[in-house]
C-alpha cells in the first residue's frame, strides 16, 4: 500500500506498539490520527517520547471508544483503521475480568459497526498469542485451538471473531494480526522483559516468577513491519495472521541474557507471589510465520539479542519512569 497522505488511525496509539506504529506512518508520509484513551492529565503515554516533529504531525484524538457516538465523530474521512487499543494486563484480567471483556470487546464492535457505515479501504483488528493457550504444536500455526486461558485472552478471541464476522458478513476488509511477544523500546516495565532489565540496571537481586515457560519474542520494529505489510495485501483480507520470529526463547534464558548484557553479576530470586494461576499458565508459545511469509514476504531483521541490547539501552536512558521493586515479575 502506498502510505503518501493515507488517512489512518491508529487506536492505542498511546501504547507501546502503537507508538512505534503511528511514529513509522508518520515517516511514511500518512496523515495519522493517534487514538488515545480519555484521562484527565492529558497524559498522552509513549507519544510522549516521539521526536517533537514527528509528534507535531500527528492529529491526536483523547476518545472513548466505547461511545459509539465519539467513533462516528472519529472514523469520519478515515480510509483506514488500525485498532491496538485494548485493556492488556493478564494479572488485571484476573482482577477485573468485566472491564477486560466490556471494554475490549465494545470498543471493537464500534470500530466496526462504524468502519462498516463509513467503507474503510482496511481495517487491521490486533489479535495476540495469548488466544492460543498453552501449545498443542510447535510452531504454533494459525490454525491451532483457540483456548481462553485468561478473561484477557477471552476477550481478544471474541473480538478477532467478531471482526471476522463483519468480514464475512458484511464485506468488510478486515485482518487479524496475531503478534507474539512483542519487546522493544517503550515497553511498559509490568512486561517480563523490561521488567527484567529494570531489576538488573538496579544492580540488586533480580525478583521473577516461573522461568520455564518459552516465548517468541519479536522485536517491536518487526511487528510493526509486518502491520503495515498485512495492511496492504489484499490477499489478507479475511485472514489471521501471526507475526512472531519462529524462535522459541525460554523465559530463564532471556534473563540469563540480560544478565549478561547489563553487566552487574545480578542474583535470580524465584518468587511463589509472582506463578500464574496453574491451569492459567501459557507454557509454550512460538510462532508459525509460514503464512505471513507467502502473503506478504515476512522476515524478522533483528536478533533476540540485539532486541535486548537496544531495549537495555532504552531503559537505562529512561530509568525516571521504571520502578524496580514494583515490577518485579
Amino acid at each position: 500500500m502506498e502510505w503518501t497522505h493515507k488517512r489512518v488511525i491508529v487506536t492505542g496509539a498511546g501504547g507501546f506498539i502503537g507508538s512505534h506504529l503511528a511514529q513509522r506512518l508518520v515517516g511514511l508520509g500518512a496523515a495519522v490520527t493517534a487514538v488515545v484513551r480519555y484521562n484527565s492529565r492529558g497524559d498522552e503515554g509513549n507519544l510522549r517520547y516521539l521526536d517533537p516533529e514527528v509528534r507535531g504531525r500527528l492529529d491526536v484524538r483523547p476518545i472513548e471508544l466505547t461511545d459509539i457516538d465519539a467513533v462516528r465523530q472519529l472514523v469520519r474521512g478515515g480510509e483506514v483503521v488500525f485498532h491496538l487499543a485494548a485493556l492488556v494486563g493478564i494479572p488485571y484480567s484476573y482482577a477485573n475480568p468485566g472491564d477486560v471483556i466490556v471494554n475490549n470487546v465494545v470498543s471493537t464492535l464500534n470500530l466496526l459497526l462504524v468502519g462498516r457505515e463509513r467503507g474503510l479501504e482496511r481495517l487491521v483488528q490486533t489479535s495476540t498469542s495469548e488466544v492460543y493457550g498453552s501449545a498443542r504444536e510447535i510452531p504454533i500455526p494459525e490454525s491451532h485451538p483457540l483456548q481462553p486461558q485468561s478473561p484477557y485472552s477471552a476477550s481478544k478471541i471474541a473480538t478477532d471473531n467478531i471482526a471476522l464476522s463483519f468480514h464475512y458478513t458484511y464485506g468488510l476488509p478486515v485482518t487479524v494480526v496475531r503478534p507474539f511477544n512483542t519487546f522493544g523500546p517503550r515497553q511498559s516495565a509490568r512486561a517480563v522483559l523490561p521488567a527484567v532489565i529494570c531489576q538488573a540496571l538496579a544492580g540488586g537481586e533480580i525478583h521473577v516468577g516461573e522461568t520455564t515457560t518459552t516465548r517468541d519474542f519479536t522485536y517491536v520494529d518487526d511487528t510493526v513491519r509486518g502491520f503495515l505489510l498485512l495492511a496492504g495485501a489484499p490477499d489478507a483480507v479475511g485472514e489471521c495472521v501471526n507475526i512472531g520470529t519462529g524462535r522459541e526463547v525460554a523465559i530463564g534464558d532471556a534473563i540469563r541474557t540480560i544478565v549478561e548484557v547489563v553487566g552487574k553479576g545480578n542474583r535470580v530470586v524465584r518468587d511463589e507471589a509472582r506463578i500464574r494461576p496453574a491451569a492459567s499458565e501459557v507454557q509454550r508459545l512460538c510462532a508459525d510465520i509460514g503464512k505471513a511469509r507467502r502473503l506478504v514476504g515476512y522476515e524478522p531483521s533483528l536478533s533476540f539479542e540485539d532486541g535486548i541490547r537496544r531495549t537495555v539501552d532504552w531503559v537505562a536512558a529512561h530509568l525516571e519512569v521504571y520502578r524496580p521493586a514494583a515490577y518485579a515479575v
